[in-house]
């Protein structure tokens, strides 16, 4: 592509051919406009947990965010000789969202080894901003999954039935319990108000469905996020779960709503598989993204020993995203079955 400059010459005008590399048309957005939007998007759901959970939750958040921010900037600066970037807001969204898929009550320790793993290990060891594999927030879950086992699987929190919200939002005042998707039935089934608000225990930003959903939308209008990754994960796990016969010891098993409200589904099939870097760049792609992720969320869920699916199966599919994207590129342009897939 070029660009045509009038100039003058002798007294005749005569035009000086400018050939630049793309993009030749820039538009109003760039990557911290969109990547603040995100954190914008996210804040909702973060102040649901804070207020059901107490402000240890917000100190995690904030804790996590830290560490991502820190650990961005002492990579770049003193281990790549890079310029530092934390201000688009990229490792700002990594510790949020590292935050989120945290249990409430987890020690401080856990969100700041979460981080650097993140930021180090996910993000920068692959080249930075643009270059990982793999969602760094989730994998770093991943890998705490493995590390800390007992603080991630045991610390689920919510206030004392009968207990006044603002009067226990200072404090721990709450009760450890299972999480609303815990497989051998023994507690308590949850209503659809409950799981709607948020006041459930879970992790600190996935248990409000309505503030993900909230979230989400104005992504998806704001065209910073395909419509088809949300679509095909949501719509995957609605009908699996009332079609695959289930193994679950629970009166919610085969309730498609309640998967779809419980657990991190709302997070993940929002904020997560939606990450523009380990999604794949075709339409086509991304809709066979979004169902494999809710295949392999509904199986886990129903047929595996872990009680959520949403980190793994959104890795998975991260994993065989150049798969996906090498089978579904588009024609080239002037082929005989040219066209967009």
């Amino acid at each position: 592509m070029s660009n045509a400059q009038e100039k003058v010459a002798g007294g005749l005008p005569t035009r000086e051919l400018l050939v630049t590399t793309s993009p030749h048309i820039r538009g109003p957005e760039d990557i911290p406009r969109v990547m603040w939007t995100v954190v914008g998007a996210l804040l909702p759901a973060g102040l649901v947990g804070v207020y059901f959970f107490g402000y240890y939750a917000l100190f995690i958040v904030i804790l996590s965010v830290l560490a991502a921010v820190l650990t961005e900037a002492v990579i770049q600066k003193y281990l790549l000789g890079q310029p530092v970037s934390v201000k688009d807001g990229s490792a700002v969204i990594t510790g949020i969202l590292l935050a989120y898929v945290l249990p409430p009550g987890v020690p401080w320790y856990i969100p700041v080894v979460g981080a650097v793993f993140a930021i180090g290990i996910v993000k920068h060891a692959f080249g930075g901003l643009g270059n990982n594999i793999w969602n760094p927030a989730l994998a770093a879950r991943a890998f705490l999954q493995v590390a800390y086992p007992a603080s991630i699987n045991s610390d689920w929190r919510i206030i004392k039935e009968g207990g006044g919200i603002l009067s226990n939002i200072t404090g721990m005042d709450a009760i450890t319990q299972a999480s609303p998707l815990f497989k051998e039935f023994g507690g308590k089934t949850y209503s659809y108000v409950d799981l709607l608000i948020g006041r459930v225990p879970g992790c600190i930003g996935e248990t409000s469905a309505i503030a993900l959903m909230l979230g989400g939308a104005y992504l998806i209008y704001r065209g910073y996020v395909d419509w088809r990754v949300p679509a095909g994960y949501i719509g995957t796990v609605l009908v699996l779960a009332k079609l695959l016969p289930a193994r679950i010891e629970a009166p919610w098993a085969n309730d498609p709503i309640y998967h779809l409200l419980a657990g991190g589904l709302m997070l993940g099939a929002f904020f997560m598989a939606t990450d523009m870097v380990t999604s794949p760049l075709t339409r086509r792609g991304l809709l066979i993204f979004g169902i494999g992720c809710g295949v392999l969320t509904t199986l886990i869920r129903f047929y595996a020993a872990y009680p959520e699916g949403v980190c793994y199966s959104i890795l998975l599919m991260n994993t065989a995203t150049p798969l996906i994207d090498r089978f579904t590129q588009p024609k080239l342009l002037g082929s005989a079955s040219g066209g967009k897939k």
